[in-house]
Formats: structure tokens, sequence, C-alpha cells
């Protein structure tokens, strides 16, 4: 029997420990050893990448990482796994554990700075970690996580359709999907109350600036409006609006489920 094979889950290293999960904490484990590997595989880890996994819980894919990768940068804010994943990763010393909320940490103070974000996320800080890391990691090409199956729909919807949102935006604008796996509920424990997916997406261009930002969730935030009064609301002048929306094509009267993503970035460019 292989040392691989002779590893414990995530599960198995809980029970050791007398512990738990805390699905307040969005601590659902994955139980899949194969998902491990696609995980790895579709994060595109090599032997001099940096990655950052946030939500190590029971170490079983830091592991997998860490004999990957270069080094990991592994965030975990329930101190109460620090026995559980010091066994989870002995012998290996490629790997930072950093205790505490990643969304309130600086990502980019990173040392050395990621390359790859890898990770099974806690489900209600996946879309805003996931569009803060495009921005603070501008070194990280790609991306693959495991995320509740409606927020990877969001992220992929094109504009007109009803999932179609800030989120989907702003994302595009930066990557764009390669890879997604459905994966069902039984591969969890304990078993999640909404069913999840495994996508993957590369960089193409760097994070939306603050303006671009600002200006998305600004139209977004009433969406049932028309863009130019979602963004009086926010302060726009609505006279600059409409003459900004003509220049790049688009009436006055045009909702916010409209515009692609590169007509909001246009729209931003029109409206500095």
């Amino acid at each position: 029997m292989s040392d691989a094979s002779r590893r414990p889950g995530a599960a198995r290293l809980m029970e050791r420990h007398g512990l738990r999960p805390r699905p307040s904490l969005g601590q659902h484990f994955l139980l899949d050893e194969n998902l491990i590997s696609v995980s790895v595989r579709e994060g595109d880890v090599g032997a001099e990448d940096v990655v950052l996994e946030v939500g190590a819980g029971a170490g079983v894919l830091t592991r997998a990482l860490a004999g990957a990768a270069r080094h990991v940068h592994a965030v975990e804010i329930d101190r109460r796994l620090e026995p559980v994943l010091a066994d989870a990763l002995a012998g290996r010393d490629n790997v930072d554990l950093i205790w505490g909320d990643a969304l309130k940490m600086d990502l980019a103070a990173l040392d050395p700075a990621p390359t790859r974000f890898v990770a099974n996320l806690p489900y209600d800080i996946a879309s805003p970690l996931m569009l803060s890391s495009i921005s603070a990691l501008a070194r990280v090409e790609r991306w693959c996580v495991m995320v509740q199956r409606e927020v990877a729909d969001r992220w992929a919807a094109t504009a007109g359709s009803g999932d179609y949102g800030a989120p989907s935006v702003l994302l595009n604008l930066a990557c764009r999907q390669v890879f997604r796996r459905n994966v069902g509920r039984e591969v969890f424990s304990p078993r999640p109350r909404v069913d999840s997916a495994l996508v993957a997406w590369v960089r193409t261009g760097p994070g939306p600036d603050a303006h671009l930002r600002g200006l998305v969730r600004a139209g977004f935030a009433h969406r049932r409006k028309t863009l130019a009064n979602a963004l009086r609301e926010a302060g726009f002048a609505r006279d600059d609006t409409v003459e900004a929306l003509a220049t790049v094509g688009h009436a006055a009267n045009v909702r916010p489920s409209e515009l692609g993503p590169e007509d909001y970035r246009a729209l931003a460019e029109a409206l500095r």
C-alpha cells in the first residue's frame, strides 16, 4: 500500500482529534479524493507555483497542493483545527499556515506572491473573495475553486440572463472560465443544503479599477431601474450617463442587465 493510500481523509482526521465540522463557518469537508486531484490538475499547479488556499479545513487539499507546488499559503479561521492540520501536513515544510479571516487580510502582502488560487471556498465568502483576489493578487493567473452551484451560475452568466449581475461583469472583465464540474451534496461531510460546482478560471487581463467596480455595483444595486436612474442614485449625473451611454451605443432607457462586461468598461471610460 502506498503512502498516499494510507493517509487519512478529512473525516478520519477530524475523528482522530475528536472534532466535528462547523457548518456555521462553511465547513463542509470534501470526501471524494478524486476531486482533490481534479482541483490540483485544473488549478494547473506546477513545481514553481505559489498557491493560495482559503479554508484549509482538515488539510487534505492543502497536503495535495504542497506536494505539487513550491509553496502554499493556507488560510484557516478555525483555530480548533490546528492539531488536525499539523497531523495532515506532517513532513510538509513548504506550507505557511495563516490563521484568520481571509476577507480582512492584505492578500497583496503575501510573500512569496501567489500565482495560483485553489480552494474549497466557504460559500458565504466565495464571491467577495474571488473578486477581491482578482485585483489584489496581480500575479495569480489561474483559479480553481469549489463554490455553491448557484454562485458558479452567476459568475458565468451572460448579459440579459436572470443570473447576470455585478459579479458576472467584474469577473468576466478580467477572467475566462475554462472548466466546470457540477458536484453533488453526497461528497461532503456534513452534507450542505445546496449543490456545488468546481470551476476553473484563467486571467485575461488586470482586475477592474475602483472606478469601474463602483460603476458596476452601483448599476446593479437598482437593477429594475434604467441604468441612468440607478447610477443617479450613486451620484452620477443622469445627463452625463445618458450622453455616455449614447457614445457606447446604448439608449437612455437601457437596464443594467443589458450591458455586457466590455460595455461597462467603455461606459466607465466615457464617464471618467
